[in-house]
């Protein structure tokens, strides 16, 4: 891990086209503004881990047996 550090205001370039940017401090909290393309998601940790639960949740569910699904009409 690359550890960084920063003032508010001063910002961090990755791969060079996704600028990390120190907003503001406060006490124990530090507010960033990431700018990045359109075709990068952003995620803050707790949901990107919440995004990968639920897909691999999808991704194993049981299979449906189309055969023994209802007939629209009832035949």
């Amino acid at each position: 891990m690359l550890v960084l550090s920063r003032k508010s205001n001063e910002s961090i370039i990755i791969g060079g086209e996704i600028t990390v940017t120190v907003l503001e401090i406060r006490g124990d909290q530090v507010r960033i503004g990431i700018d990045a393309p359109r075709s990068v998601t952003v995620h803050r940790e707790e949901i990107h881990a919440e995004l990968a639960r639920a897909n691999r949740g999808a991704a194993t569910a049981g299979r449906v047996d189309i055969a023994k699904l209802p007939r629209p009409g009832g035949r």
